[in-house]
């Protein structure tokens, strides 16, 4: 089993920026599998980010060119920046990561194998 904290969540003004972090432990796992989702009240939880088996990102339209997701040297940890934050950006921002890297990249939830438990983010106008 593999375990994810994420931090870095907050409160931000409309362009603003902020990091998001997810620390792994537990089980061994290839980093490659690893993304984000987000989950705003009253809607579907939503792909954001993630790597391709081939270690490069893969983003949603909404935030392609505004969010880059990233890893530590020591690979345990996964970062997603996030610049130009919108209002509509604002929800609980999730760590995920699927066993398979079959498909090349995923931004299907039901992939998704582990996950963290959240960190709110939330943009003011």
């Amino acid at each position: 089993q593999v375990q994810f904290v994420e931090s870095g969540g907050g409160q931000v003004q409309a362009g603003g920026s902020l990091r998001l972090s997810c620390a792994a432990s537990g089980r061994t796992f290839d980093w490659r599998g690893t993304g984000w989702f987000r989950q705003a009240p009253g809607k579907e939880r939503e792909f954001v980010a993630s790597f391709t088996r081939y270690g490069l990102g893969y983003y949603a339209d909404s935030v392609k060119g505004r969010f880059t997701i990233s890893r530590s040297n020591g690979k345990d940890t996964v970062y997603l920046q996030m610049n130009s934050l919108k209002p509509e950006d604002a929800a609980l921002y999730y760590c995920a990561a699927r066993r398979s890297l079959t498909p090349v990249s995923s931004a299907r939830w039901s992939d998704y194998d582990y996950w963290g438990q959240g960190t709110q983010v939330t943009v003011s106008s």
